[in-house]
């Protein structure tokens, strides 16, 4: 055992270790150091303390300490200082900022022979204030343990109980949904104990994350490179980036056409159109232009008719409130959020807002959740608003009940919804940050349009028959209108990246149509399609993914796409994830062998089996032993047998400006390729990987380079800068304007801008004009 010399001034191992209890029963171990002999003590428990018994603490005069007062501990300072107002003056709020207990960062600490024990320390930087809390809590009559209420903010408030000392007869746990003078005073008049069962189930995710991530990182850096790690969760969430590349890639588009038809009704003039869909009483598949012609041909000579019209109405229901997964995916698509960014503005949200600079409120209910259940309380207040602010047909009959997405979603939680609906997005804007309100605003609008009534939509659909001497066809017609425009008169939700919108304009059907009735054809509409591959995941459609094959829960969804970014597995661009080449070689490594971990099914099974010890139906440690046993196998096979590819750092052919010694290489971050230094973390100099566009500087003839702003966004501008500032943050070109030899830019995907003429130019005519040349 190492302890520190005094005198040597450095540790040395100690000599003729003895293990002791200090007067006041800490254990310690008293030796000699080895090369000067002074006495050296540590500090600890070691497993030569086993069957000693530690002296009785001395009380002083034999009396007991005297306790008074109440403390409460949170994670948070801005969590704290909310709370501290509707508490009154006998409670002292003090916040563990965060975790205070964790596993060793530098050894597995899991004894695997011994039932798999965690080993758990004080990390050095949190010592003060396990230490300010223990000595508060000695003297306090109770403490209450309000951190979060899932199974994390469960685990949080044990491990302060450990830390801080505090008998299990004086530690009350205390769990809100939501931080308002109501939620704190329920809460605090119905404490009860720490919930052992959810602190197995969270011991146990942390250690199966440790037992997986310290037993694969050393084999990725022995056969790939330093730096690298691996994860139970975030290989499996690189794997779908990475198979969903390979899918492209291997994408083979098909070529194929449709046919739409412009008529006339006989005796009108408005003309409208109908797809066709169906010849002979088949369905359509015309693969190139070469089979569209006949079909055209014969269309041509048809004689056309009306031979059904379906009038109906649609209902379609209002949205559930928010769970964590739907808050991001809609935070993205509609603001462009990261998941990392709209779970930081939730947490600000929940935790309180100043409000005239005299009242804190939390604004909204607790954003780590799976679950769209509303209390009736809060029904009730929405149910008033919705009422009073668009009267009684907005409102359903009964409160809407809308059903979890997720099967295993965990506990009692409420979903994601504003603490008071009469704290509208209005009242609150000069009281929130621009992204603060924007949040506020999206989350308001979605719950209480979960709460009303459905819109209604009047719905046509006409089938329109052509028959000509060879063949009989079929095309159709349909739109929709609005009847009774329900919860879109509060929140209309944000199309899907690639959800395409099946029902065309109703009033573009003309009113007067007839069964039966003749119809002339005005022309044809032929148009050549392909098939695409599927799209790229963007974070908003992987934290989706992710949800619906239960990878992982709502708390880890941000932390691991930020990790994957991070580590330089997967890089984002245009709002799209890219597997980096290290990410490919080292899921491709992962998934040959060790299969399970990064299978998406066992990812799952997972999870029920940690929402069973949750439910204290399952014990943790035989959970944890059925993954170990085979999963240890298998390191040990891929110890041997796993190939190394090292990846040779790629080097620039320059030497680092400011430290001199290293050379510069390229690397991957979150956002793409960038330089840095090969002695990193000795030298952490880094500079922007500028890419070549192809494009002439018009301003002083060098080469455009694709640059990025430190958000990430990408930009223009010229390989000499400083000497040449230009920039744009439009896509030059590698075409000249046609009119003055401009520089264009993409001013958007179907037309093209010249920055000197400003002259307009169609993206198509910019294409005939360079085959044309």
């Amino acid at each position: 055992m190492e302890a520190y010399c005094v005198k040597c001034k450095q540790k040395r191992e100690m000599q003729d270790p003895q293990a002791e209890f200090t007067a006041s029963g800490a254990p310690g171990t008293r030796g000699a150091c080895p090369v000067c002999g002074t006495a050296m003590f540590r500090m600890g428990r070691t497993d030569a303390h086993e069957g000693m018994s530690a002296p009785e603490r001395p009380q002083r005069n034999n009396k007991e300490v005297k306790r008074k007062g109440k403390l409460v501990i949170v994670e948070s300072p801005a969590k704290a200082r909310t709370i501290s107002r509707y508490l009154g003056k006998e409670y002292r709020v003090e916040a563990s900022v965060g975790h205070v207990r964790d596993l060793l960062r530098s050894q597995l600490s899991v004894d695997v022979e011994n039932s798999f024990t965690p080993k758990y320390r004080v990390p050095n930087e949190k010592r003060p204030v396990v230490k300010e809390l223990k000595a508060l809590a000695s003297t306090a009559e109770q403490v209450y343990l309000a951190t979060d209420l899932d199974r994390e903010g469960e685990a949080i408030a044990w491990h302060l109980m450990e830390a801080a000392e505090i008998e299990p007869e004086r530690a009350n746990r205390v769990v809100f949904h939501e931080i308002t003078e109501p939620a704190i005073k329920e809460a605090f008049s119905h404490p009860r104990e720490i919930d052992m069962a959810l602190v197995n189930a969270q011991q146990a995710r942390r250690i199966l994350d440790r037992l997986v991530g310290y037993s694969l990182s050393p084999i990725l850096w022995r056969k790939v490179r330093n730096r690298l790690s691996a994860g139970r969760v975030q290989s499996v969430a690189l794997r779908m980036v990475v198979e969903r590349e390979r899918e492209i890639e291997a994408f083979e588009p098909e070529e194929y056409w449709s046919i739409e038809g412009e008529f006339r009704p006989e005796g009108g003039d408005k003309t409208f159109r109908a797809k066709l869909n169906r010849i002979d009483g088949e369905k359509i598949e015309i693969g190139n232009q070469g089979a569209a012609k006949p079909v055209l041909a014969d269309m041509e000579i048809a004689d056309y008719i009306v031979s059904k019209i379906k009038r109906g109405t649609r209902k379609r229901k209002a949205p559930a409130p928010y769970t964590t997964s739907t808050m991001q995916q809609e935070a993205s698509r509609r603001m462009r959020f990261t998941a990392r960014r709209t779970m930081a503005l939730a947490q600000q949200l929940y935790e309180g807002i100043s409000i005239d600079n005299e009242e804190t409120v939390g604004l909204i209910t607790y954003m780590r959740t799976d679950s769209t259940h509303v209390s009736k309380l809060a029904q009730k207040e929405v149910r008033e608003y919705i009422r009073s602010r668009h009267g009684e047909k907005f409102l359903p009959q009964k409160p809407p009940k809308h059903k979890n997405t997720d099967k295993g979603a965990q506990e009692a939680h409420e979903a994601i919804r504003p603490t008071s609906v009469l704290r509208t997005p209005k009242k609150m804007k000069d009281h929130l940050t621009r992204d603060q309100y924007r949040l506020y605003q999206m989350i308001w609008q979605r719950f209480v349009a979960s709460q009303m009534e459905a819109a209604v939509y009047d719905t046509l659909r006409v089938d329109v028959t052509g028959k000509s001497p060879a063949h009989q066809y079929r095309l159709q017609a349909s739109g929709s209108a609005i009847k009774f425009i329900g919860f879109i008169v509060v929140y209309e939700e944000t199309k899907g990246e690639y959800d395409v919108d099946e029902n065309g304009d109703i009033t573009k059907i003309p009113a007067d149509l007839a069964e039966g009735q003749k119809q002339h054809l005005v022309e044809l509409f032929p148009e050549q399609h392909f098939t695409q591959p599927p799209p790229r995941y963007s974070e908003a459609t992987l934290v989706k993914a992710m949800e619906e094959n239960r990878i992982g829960r709502p708390s880890t969804y941000a932390p691991t796409l930020s990790t994957l970014q991070n580590r330089g597995y997967i890089y984002r661009e245009e709002r799209r994830l890219f597997p980096t080449e290290t990410g490919i070689v080292v899921n491709d490594l992962l998934t040959e062998h060790f299969p399970n971990i990064v299978d998406i099914g066992f990812s799952a099974r997972m999870e029920d089996d940690l929402d069973k010890i949750a439910r204290n139906t399952s014990d943790w440690v035989e959970i944890v032993s059925e993954f170990w046993d085979p999963f240890s196998s298998q390191v040990e096979k891929a110890n041997i047998e796993m190939p190394e590819v090292k990846a040779e750092p790629e080097y620039v052919g320059r030497g680092c400006p400011k430290c001199g010694q290293g050379q510069l290489i390229l690397r991957w971050g979150r956002y793409g390729k960038f330089i840095s230094c090969d002695r990193f973390p000795e030298c952490r100099h880094t500079e922007q990987f500028l890419e070549k566009i192809g494009v002439v500087c018009p301003d002083c003839g060098g080469e455009l380079v694709e640059r990025r702003t430190r958000k990430g966004r990408i930009f223009y501008g010229c390989e000499n800068y400083p000497e040449c500032e230009f920039t744009s943050w439009k896509q030059p070109l590698k075409q000249a304007c046609p009119h003055c030899q401009g520089l264009l830019v993409s001013e958007n995907k179907n037309n093209a801008k010249c920055l000197s003429c400003e002259t307009v130019i169609p993206m198509d005519q910019l294409q005939l004009e360079g085959e044309t040349n």
